[in-house]
C-alpha cells in the first residue's frame, strides 16, 4: 500500500497535463478512463476521513459529478503503512484553479510537474506567468517560483540545460510581453497545431497575445512567429526569396526559340512589365524610353533629292547624314544599360543574348538601305569599336547580381569570331561591375590578357577592380601594378602597355584601395598626375585622361579623409594638388633634358588641373574645410579669369561645392552666389535680344565663364540631391536648363560659343536625371526626347552620350534604382559623369569612354513593391513613411502610395504599411536598416494581404467598394448577414462550407431561426474582424451554455473554460492592456460574454430557488444524499469557486451573521462577491443580516 501511494500524485499530476493537452481526439474518453481506473484504485483511500483527503474526491465529484457516487462505507488505515512523498499535498493541485488564481491576481503556489511528461503544464503555466503577472523571468532559465520539479537530482539538472533554451534570442524587436509571449512560444516550438490542442480557456491568454501581435507585428521576426501569429504575409517574406527573380526566370525560360518578335530583339525585353505598369500607370513612357533606347534596327534617313543634285550626289548626302545619325546610335547602349540595369536572371545553359548595334539606315519612301561601307564617303576608323564595347557592357549590366552564373558560364559566352571580341570585353567588365568576375577563375584571368586585345584588357582590369572595391587585394594589385609601369621596380621589364589600358589600371588602383589612404598608393599616384611627356615619347598623346585618372584614383584611395591624412603630412598631399591646379614649376625629379617635347619648367595645368581638382573634392568630400574651399573659389578679377579656362572653372565650383557639402542649398539664389561679383556685374544675361555695339573680348571670358560656373553649380547640387527628388532642386534646375535651352537661340550664343552652350545644357540635364534618378519624371523626358531629335549643328557624339545617359538615369533599372548620396557613390558618379565629353566615338583623350559605366557603383536598389501574398501579384499599398529629424528639417511624415522609390534609408526612421485596406507593418528603421536593404535588395518585394471585405487599389481605386463593408463591420454589435455574403471577407473553403450548412435555413434542417442568426452573426463577425480563429470558442460557449439550461451537463469541463475566459476578460491586466490602447480592437463580441455569463447566472440561481440551496446545504454540511441535484450542484460550484466543505469549516465560518464578516472570511479564498451573494443565504443564520 506504502508502495502504491508513492505513485499517487505523479498519477495526478499526469491526468492535469492531460486536461490541457487536446491531442487524443477521443480525449474526454482516455480522461475518463483514466479517472475511473485511478478512482477503483484508491477511493477508498481518499474517502478515508482518517487520511483527511476528501480533498481529491471532492475535485473529482466537481468535474465528474455523475460518476462519483456517494458512500457511507470508510476503510480505516494503519497511518504506519501510509508514506507520502515530500511533495504530497493534501489540497489537490488543479491548473485551472491555478490560472484562475493568477487571473484574479492572487497569490499562487509553484505548481508540481514531471519534466518530460507534463510539459504542457508547464507550457501553460509559464505562459500564463508570463503574459498575465508580466514576469519576464519566468521563461528564463530558472523557472522556480512556478514549476516545482518532480523529479531526481540528475534530471533536474538536464531539465534546467533544456530551459536555458528557451530565451530571445531569435528577435530584434520585442517591446511588450505579447511579443515575448509569442517568441519564446516559437523558440520551443510550439505551433498553431499545439494552440489547437488546448482548451479554449486555456488558450485565450495566448490567442489575445496572438492577435495582438497579428495587429502590431515586427517586420524582421522569424518566420515560425509569423506563421504562429497567422501573418502569411509576413512568414512568406520571411521564407522565400524573390518574386522578381523568380518571374525574370519564368519569362526567360517560357519564350520558345525563335519566337520573339523583332521588337524584343532590342536588349530591353525581360524587363518587369508588370511592376513598370504599376508605376507609371497613366502613359506610356515606358514604351517612349525604349523606342528611343533602341539601337538594333535601322534608323530612318530622311533626305530630299534637290533639283540640281545627282544621284550620286544624293547617295553620299544620304551616307553623310546616316553618319550624323550614326553618332547618336552609337550613344544609344550605355543609356540602355541604365535602363535594363539589374533586370535579367539568364538561364546558365543559353548564352546571353547581346542585341545587334545597327549602324544601316532606311531611306524612304522605298525604305532602301543606306550602308556606310559603301566607300562613297570617309568613314573614321574603328568607329564602331567603343560603341561596340558599350553595346556588350549595356548586356552584361542586365544580369542580376543575385543570378545564379560561374566561371564556365563566363567562357560559354567567349565569342567564336574576332569581330564580337569588343562586346565580350564590354562583357566583362559589366561582370565586374555587377560583382560576379570574382567567380572567374585567375588563370582564365590571366589567359584574357596575355592575348593583348586591348579593349579587353581594359574591360577586365576595371572589371576585377570594381568587384573588389576597396579590398586592398593583394591578387588584383599585382594584376594591376603589371600595366602601371610607375609601380613597377626600376629594374623591371618595360612593358608595351597601351595607354588606355594604363588608364584604366590607374583607376582600378583606385577602386581597389578606395578609402584606404594607403600611403605607397597615394604617393605614386599624385606623382602621377603630372607625369612628364617622355622620356622619348611614351607618354605624349592622350597625355590628359592619365593624369585626370590619376587624380581620380588618388582621390579615391583618400577618399573623404580630409585633413586627416595619417602618414601623409611629409607629401604635402594638398599644396601639391593645388600647384597642378593652378601652375607652377616643375619638381627637380622631373626635371629631364632627354626630353623630346620641350614644356619648359612650369606645370601644364591644361593636363594636370582637371585630376588635381577633382581629387581636392574627393579628399576634402563633405568635410566643409572652408580654407581648402577657398583654393578652389573662382577668380574675381579679369586677369586671373584670363589664366583659367571656363571649363576647368566649372570643375572648381564643382569641387569647391561638393567640399561644402552641408552649404548646398536648392536654389537659384545660391547657384548665382558661385558665380564672383566681377562676373554678375558686366555678364549680360543669357537670352538678352541686343549685344553690346562694341566689340569687347573680354565680355566673351565674362560669358563663357558665367555659364560654366553656373553649370558647376548645378553639377554640385545634382550630386547634393542625387536621388531625392527634391522639388526645390528639380525646379532650380529645370530654370537654369530652360535658361540655356533658350540661349542657344540667342545672340548671346554666338559670344559664348553652341559648343559651350551644349556641353553646359548636358551638364544641366544630367544634374536634372540626377535629382530624379529612378522617378520616369515627365518633364525630363520631354527634355531628352528633344535632345535625341538634334542631330546637326554642334551635336556630336558626346553630347548624345550625355542626353542619353540623363534617360538612362531618368529610368534606373526599369525604375527600381536611384541614385546615392554616400562618398563611395559621389567618387563613382564623378568618374561616370565628368563633364567633359568625348567629340566622337573613339575620343579618349580627356576621359576615359569605359568609366562612363561606373554609375553602377552609385546604384541604389530603393523600389518598394507591395506583393499581394494572395494572388501572388504586384499591388499598390499605402505606405507611411516617417523621415528623421536633421539640421535641416524637424521629424516628419509622409504619405506614398507603393511601388514607390524610397528616399535614402539613413535619412528614415520608420516605413508603415497603412490600413484599412491592408493589415499594417512597421518596419523600424531607427536602431538599423539591414533587414529592409535586404529587402531592397532582393527586388524589393513587400508581401501585404488583403483585410477581409477590402479591394485593392487597382479594383477600386476611391474606396467607395470598399467602404460599404466598412459601414457594416464598424462596431461590435453581433449582426446577422446573408451567408452569400461570406465570399466577400474569406476564401477559407472551411468557412464557406460552414456558412453553407449551418447559416442557410433548410426544410430538412429543423433549426430554429435563432440559433441560424446566432450563427451568422458569430461566423459574420469572426471572418470581418479577422479572428476566425475564434469560431470554435464561441460555439463551444453557447453549446455548453444551452446544455446548462437544460440542466444536461454530465461534466463541468467546459464550465471551467467558460469561468477562465470570463475571468480573463474581467482580469486586471487585460482591462489595464485595453486602456493602454483604446484603439485596439475586441479580440471577442461586446456583447457575447455579458449575455452568455447572464444566462449562466439565470440557470444557476433558477436552480438554487428550485430546491438547489437545500442541496448546497446538505453539500456543505456532508451529508448529500440527492443524486439527482450532482450534476448542477457541481456546475455550481465549479462556476461560483465555493471552497470546500473542509475548508469552510477551518476558515472559522461559524457564529458570522453579517454580510461584512462573511466578506472578511472569505477574502482568503479570492471567492467574488457575485458567488458570496448567493452563498449568503445558506451560510448565514439570518440572511436578513446581508445588509451591510
Amino acid at each position: 500500500m506504502a508502495e502504491k501511494n508513492q505513485f499517487t500524485p505523479c498519477i495526478w499530476c499526469i491526468l492535469q497535463t492531460l486536461k490541457v493537452n487536446r491531442k487524443c481526439q477521443k480525449w474526454r474518453e482516455a480522461w475518463s478512463l483514466g479517472f475511473f481506473v485511478f478512482y477503483c484504485s484508491m477511493i477508498h483511500i481518499f474517502r478515508s476521513r482518517d487520511l483527511k483527503l476528501e480533498a481529491y474526491i471532492d475535485y473529482y465529484y466537481r468535474d465528474y459529478p455523475a460518476l462519483v457516487k456517494s458512500s457511507g462505507q470508510t476503510c480505516i488505515i494503519d497511518q504506519g503503512f501510509m508514506h507520502h512523498p515530500a511533495f504530497f499535498s493534501a489540497e489537490p493541485p488543479s491548473i485551472f484553479q491555478w490560472l484562475s488564481s493568477c487571473l484574479k491576481g492572487g497569490r499562487v503556489q509553484p505548481y508540481p510537474y514531471l519534466p518530460g511528461i507534463c510539459d504542457r503544464s508547464k507550457l501553460v503555466i509559464l505562459s500564463v506567468a508570463l503574459y498575465i503577472l508580466g514576469d519576464e523571468s519566468a521563461v528564463s532559465n530558472e523557472a522556480s517560483p512556478y514549476l516545482y520539479k518532480i523529479t531526481s537530482g540528475q534530471q533536474k539538472q538536464q531539465i534546467e540545460q533544456d530551459d536555458s533554451r528557451c530565451c530571445f534570442g531569435h528577435s530584434t524587436s520585442i517591446s511588450s510581453l505579447a511579443e515575448k509571449l509569442i517568441i519564446w512560444l516559437t523558440n520551443i516550438g510550439f505551433t498553431l497545431r499545439d494552440l489547437e490542442t488546448l482548451p479554449f480557456g486555456v488558450a485565450l491568454p495566448i490567442r489575445d497575445a496572438i492577435y495582438y501581435c497579428r495587429e502590431q507585428p515586427a517586420s524582421d521576426w522569424p518566420e515560425a512567429v509569423c506563421v504562429l501569429i497567422g501573418r502569411q504575409d509576413l512568414s512568406k517574406q520571411a521564407c522565400e526569396g524573390n518574386l522578381l527573380k523568380s518571374k525574370s526566370v519564368m519569362l526567360s525560360s517560357d519564350s520558345p526559340p525563335g519566337a520573339e518578335s523583332e521588337e524584343d530583339e532590342d536588349g530591353m525585353n525581360n524587363m518587369n512589365d508588370e511592376v513598370m505598369s504599376l508605376i507609371w500607370s497613366k502613359d506610356l513612357r515606358v514604351q517612349e524610353v525604349r523606342r528611343l533606347l533602341q539601337s538594333a534596327r535601322p534608323v530612318r534617313v530622311n533626305v530630299v533629292q534637290m533639283p540640281e543634285a545627282s544621284d550620286h550626289d544624293f547617295i553620299e548626302e544620304k551616307e553623310n547624314r546616316l553618319l550624323q545619325l550614326c553618332q547618336r546610335t552609337m550613344a544609344l547602349p550605355v543609356g540602355r544599360g541604365m535602363f535594363t540595369l539589374f533586370s535579367y536572371h539568364p538561364i546558365p545553359a543559353e548564352q546571353l543574348p547581346i542585341p545587334k548595334l545597327n549602324l544601316t539606315g532606311r531611306a524612304p519612301p522605298r525604305n532602301s538601305t543606306v550602308d556606310l561601307n559603301s566607300g562613297n564617303i570617309d568613314v573614321p576608323p574603328n568607329m564602331a569599336c567603343w560603341a561596340s564595347f558599350h553595346n556588350g557592357v549595356a548586356a552584361g549590366l542586365k544580369i542580376a547580381p543575385a543570378s545564379r552564373i560561374d566561371s564556365s558560364w563566363i567562357i560559354y559566352n567567349k565569342p567564336k569570331n574576332a569581330e564580337q571580341a569588343n562586346e565580350y570585353a564590354g562583357f566583362l567588365m559589366a561582370l565586374g561591375l555587377s560583382g560576379h568576375l570574382t567567380k572567374l577563375a585567375t588563370l582564365n584571368i590571366h589567359d584574357y590578357l596575355t592575348k593583348g586585345h586591348e579593349m579587353t584588357s581594359i574591360g577586365l582590369l576595371l572589371g576585377v577592380s570594381a568587384a573588389k572595391l576597396g579590398t586592398m587585394d593583394m591578387a588584383i594589385t599585382r594584376l594591376l601594378s603589371i600595366h602601371i609601369p610607375a609601380l613597377l621596380p626600376p629594374t623591371s621589364t618595360e612593358l608595351d602597355v597601351p595607354h588606355n589600358v594604363q588608364v584604366a589600371a590607374v583607376i582600378g588602383i583606385g577602386l581597389v584601395y578606395q578609402g584606404t589612404a594607403h600611403r605607397h598608393t597615394a604617393e605614386v599616384l599624385l606623382a602621377e598626375i603630372g607625369r612628364p611627356p617622355g622620356p622619348e615619347m611614351e607618354y605624349c598623346t592622350d597625355r590628359e585622361s592619365y593624369s585626370l585618372a590619376s587624380g581620380l584614383a588618388l582621390g579615391m584611395v583618400c577618399l573623404g579623409h580630409g585633413s586627416n591624412l595619417i602618414g601623409m603630412s611629409d607629401l604635402n598631399v594638398p599644396e601639391q594638388l593645388y600647384q597642378y591646379m593652378v601652375g607652377g614649376m616643375h619638381r627637380e625629379k622631373h626635371k629631364s633634358p632627354s626630353y623630346q617635347i620641350k614644356e619648359g619648367d612650369t606645370i601644364n595645368v591644361d593636363v594636370t588641373c582637371p585630376g588635381a581638382t577633382l581629387a581636392f573634392a574627393m579628399i576634402y568630400l563633405k568635410t566643409n574645410n572652408r580654407s581648402i574651399a577657398d583654393w578652389l573659389q573662382a577668380p574675381d578679377t579679369m586677369y586671373l579669369l584670363d589664366f583659367v579656362k571656363p571649363e576647368f572653372l566649372l570643375l572648381r565650383t564643382l569641387a569647391r561645392c561638393l567640399i561644402l557639402w552641408d552649404d548646398i542649398m536648392p536654389s537659384t539664389e545660391w547657384v548665382d552666389s558661385n558665380v564672383p561679383q566681377i562676373i554678375r556685374e558686366n555678364s549680360i544675361p543669357l537670352h538678352a535680344t541686343e549685344l553690346p555695339s562694341s566689340e569687347d573680348l573680354s565680355l566673351e571670358t565674362l560669358m563663357q565663364a558665367h555659364v560654366y560656373i553656373i553649370a558647376g553649380a548645378c553639377l554640385s547640387l545634382g550630386f547634393r540631391f542625387a536621388g531625392s527628388e527634391n522639388k526645390a532642386a528639380f525646379n532650380c534646375l529645370d530654370k537654369y536648363a530652360t535658361d540655356f535651352l533658350k540661349s542657344l537661340s540667342a545672340p548671346t550664343a554666338s559670344i559664348i560659343g553652341h559648343y559651350n552652350l551644349e556641353t553646359c545644357l548636358s551638364v544641366l540635364l544630367l544634374s536634372l536625371a540626377m535629382v530624379v534618378a529612378g522617378s520616369g519624371n515627365l518633364k525630363v523626358l520631354q527634355l531628352c526626347r528633344f535632345m535625341h531629335k538634334k542631330t546637326g549643328g554642334e551635336m556630336n557624339y558626346g553630347f548624345h552620350l550625355a542626353h542619353h545617359m540623363a534617360l538612362g538615369l531618368l529610368f534606373l533599372g526599369g525604375g527600381r534604382y536611384s541614385l546615392s548620396t554616400s562618398n563611395s557613390s559621389i567618387a563613382a558618379l564623378l568618374c561616370a559623369l565628368y563633364p567633359h565629353f568625348p567629340v566622337h566615338s573613339t575620343d579618349n583623350r580627356y576621359h576615359l569612354q569605359a568609366l562612363r559605366h561606373l554609375y553602377v557603383l552609385a546604384a541604389d536598389p530603393r523600389l518598394l513593391i507591395p506583393v499581394d501574398v494572395d494572388s501572388n501579384t504586384p499591388c499598390y499599398a499605402l505606405i507611411e513613411v516617417t523621415f528623421k529629424g536633421t539640421q535641416w528639417y524637424a521629424e516628419t511624415t509622409e504619405e506614398m502610395m507603393a511601388p514607390t522609390l524610397l528616399p535614402e534609408l539613413h535619412l528614415l526612421k520608420q516605413i508603415r504599411v497603412k490600413g484599412p485596406r491592408y493589415w499594417e507593418l512597421l518596419i523600424d528603421l531607427s536602431n538599423e536598416t539591414n533587414h529592409l536593404k535586404s529587402i531592397l535588395s532582393k527586388g524589393g518585394v513587400l508581401y501585404v494581404k488583403l483585410r477581409a471585405g477590402q479591394l485593392s487599389y487597382k479594383e477600386d481605386p476611391m474606396g467607395w467598394r470598399s467602404f460599404s463593408a466598412q459601414t457594416i463591420t464598424h462596431g461590435n454589435e453581433a449582426r446577422s448577414f446573408k451567408p452569400e455574403d461570406i465570399s466577400a471577407f474569406t476564401s477559407d473553403p472551411a468557412l464557406l462550407l460552414f456558412a453553407e450548412y449551418f447559416c442557410k435555413p433548410t426544410v430538412n434542417m429543423g433549426q430554429k431561426q435563432e440559433m441560424l442568426d446566432f450563427f451568422s452573426s458569430i461566423l459574420y463577425e469572426c471572418v470581418t474582424q479577422e479572428k476566425p480563429e475564434m469560431l470554435p470558442t464561441y460555439i463551444a460557449i453557447d453549446q455548453a451554455v444551452r446544455r446548462l439550461e437544460r440542466g444536461e451537463m454530465s461534466e463541468t469541463f467546459e464550465l471551467g473554460q467558460i469561468k477562465l475566459v470570463l475571468e480573463f476578460f474581467n482580469s486586471r491586466c487585460h482591462q489595464g492592456r485595453m486602456s493602454r490602447n483604446p484603439n485596439r480592437g475586441l479580440f471577442m463580441n461586446s456583447e457575447f460574454l455579458p449575455v452568455m455569463k447572464c444566462t449562466i447566472d439565470k440557470a444557476l440561481d433558477q436552480w438554487l430557488q428550485a430546491g438547489g440551496d437545500v442541496c448546497l446545504r446538505s453539500y456543505l454540511s456532508r451529508q448529500l444524499k440527492d443524486e439527482s441535484q450532482q450534476n448542477m450542484l457541481a456546475c455550481f460550484l465549479v462556476y461560483h469557486s465555493v471552497p470546500l466543505p473542509g475548508q469552510l469549516a477551518a476558515g472559522g465560518l461559524e457564529g458570522i451573521t453579517n454580510f461584512s464578516e462573511m466578506l472578511l472570511k472569505f477574502k482568503q479564498w479570492n471567492v467574488l462577491v457575485r458567488a458570496l451573494l448567493r452563498l449568503a443565504p445558506v451560510l448565514l443564520k439570518n440572511p436578513q443580516s446581508m445588509v451591510l
